[in-house]
C-alpha cells in the first residue's frame, strides 16, 4: 500500500500555520524546526513565543526548559553520559498541567548544551532567561565558559539561583565572575559557601527579593549597600551594635529607601529591643492587636503586636517574629 501524502502544512495561509504551531507542545516545535532551514525559519516566524518561557539548568544534570504559555505544558530536555537511557521520555500529568521529560545522550554534554540552549534560544526568540539554576561545583572547569556563553546568548536573568555540592569546595572566583558579567532582574537566591569576606561578588541591586542562605561574609558595610525590596539572610553575623547603626540610618533615609520587608535568623524579640532598640524611638503594640503585613514572595501574614519604628517619611517598620517552613524567622515588614 502506498503511505499517504504528507500534510502540505506550508502550503497554509499563514494564520493557519500560526494554530497548527499553537497545537504543539514545546518538544514538537523544537524538532520541528530542526528537520531542514525552511521548517526552522517558518519556526522563527510565529508571533505568540512571548508567552513562553525558558529556564535553564547547569548542574549535576545540565537541563534545558521550555514552559508554554501558563505553564501549561512544561518540557524539560535532560543531557546524560548515560547511552543507555538516551531518548527516553517521561510524561507526567496533574491538575491539567502535563510535564514531559526527555534525555539526551552526549559524550560531551556541556557542549551539546550549550548547542541547543542557543537553538531554544533564537527559535523562541529570547533574550531573557527565566530561571537560571548553577551548581558551581559541578562543571568547575566550564564555569568562566558558561558564563561567557551566557553572556553573549542573553542579555539577562529574571531569576537566578547559586548552589554548591560541596561546601569546602571553593567557589569564590567563579561565583564573582558570574556576578559581574550576568545581568539578574527580578530574583537572586545564593546557596553558596563564601569562603571569605573578601569575596568581590557584585550583589545585584533594584530586585525583588535577594535571599543569601549562608550570609556570614555580609558584613554591615555591604548590608548598607544592598538595594533590593526583600531581603533574607540566614545564618547572619552581623552585630548588635551594627544593626542599631542599620536601624538610625534606615530612620534617616541613608540607606534602603527601596526596602520592603526583611528576614534574619530568629532572635528574642525583648533581647533585641534591648540590645538594639535601647536608643532609638519605637512602639511596643500590644499583642491583642493583629495586623496584616507582607512577607517574602509577596505572601501575607497575621501578626499579633509587634515593635514599630517610624521613618522620617512617615513610613513605619514593624518588626515581628513569625514561622516560616516550621522555623521561627525574625522579620521587619514596611508599610
Amino acid at each position: 500500500m502506498d503511505s499517504p501524502n504528507p500534510f502540505p502544512l506550508f502550503r497554509l495561509p499563514f494564520l493557519a500555520i500560526e494554530e497548527v504551531f499553537k497545537a504543539m507542545n514545546p518538544f514538537e516545535i523544537i524538532n520541528f524546526s530542526m528537520i531542514s532551514k525552511r521548517t526552522k525559519s517558518v519556526t522563527q516566524q510565529m508571533t505568540f513565543y512571548s508567552k513562553y518561557s525558558i529556564r535553564i539548568n547547569a548542574s549535576e544534570m545540565l537541563e534545558i526548559w521550555v514552559a508554554g504559555p501558563k505553564y501549561m505544558t512544561q518540557c524539560f530536555y535532560k543531557f546524560t553520559t548515560n547511552q543507555e537511557i538516551n531518548g527516553e521520555v517521561v510524561e507526567n500529568t496533574w491538575n491539567s498541567r502535563n510535564e514531559l521529560l526527555v534525555w539526551k545522550y552526549s559524550n560531551n554534554p556541556v557542549e551539546e548544551w550549550k548547542k541547543l540552549c542557543k537553538h531554544v534560544l533564537k527559535i523562541f526568540k529570547k533574550e531573557t532567561i527565566d530561571l537560571l539554576l548553577m551548581t558551581m561545583d559541578a562543571f568547575v572547569n566550564q564555569n568562566v565558559s558558561t558564563t561567557d556563553f551566557l553572556k553573549a546568548n542573553v542579555k539577562s536573568v529574571n531569576e537566578c539561583y547559586l548552589f554548591q555540592s560541596v561546601k569546602e569546595n571553593d567557589i569564590n572566583e567563579h561565583a564573582a565572575y558570574l556576578l559581574k558579567n550576568i545581568k539578574i532582574t527580578n530574583a537572586f537566591s545564593s546557596y553558596l559557601h563564601i569562603k571569605n569576606d573578601n569575596f568581590n561578588g557584585k550583589i545585584p541591586k533594584n530586585l525583588k527579593e535577594l535571599k543569601i542562605h549562608y550570609s556570614q561574609w555580609i558584613g554591615y558595610e555591604r548590608l548598607l549597600e544592598i538595594d533590593c525590596k526583600s531581603v533574607i539572610l540566614e545564618k547572619n553575623l552581623i552585630t548588635n551594635k551594627e544593626w542599631n547603626m542599620f536601624f538610625k540610618k534606615w530612620i534617616a533615609m541613608k540607606t534602603h529607601l527601596k526596602l520592603e520587608y526583611l528576614e534574619i535568623d530568629y532572635r528574642d524579640i525583648e533581647k533585641f529591643r534591648a540590645l538594639v532598640l535601647h536608643d532609638i524611638p519605637h512602639e511596643v503594640v500590644d499583642r491583642r492587636v493583629k495586623r496584616t503585613f507582607k512577607t517574602r514572595r509577596n505572601e501575607t501574614q497575621e501578626i499579633s503586636g509587634g515593635i514599630d519604628i517610624k521613618r522620617i517619611d512617615g513610613k513605619t517598620a514593624t518588626l515581628f517574629v513569625y514561622r516560616v517552613f516550621s522555623t521561627d524567622r525574625f522579620a521587619m515588614s514596611i508599610h
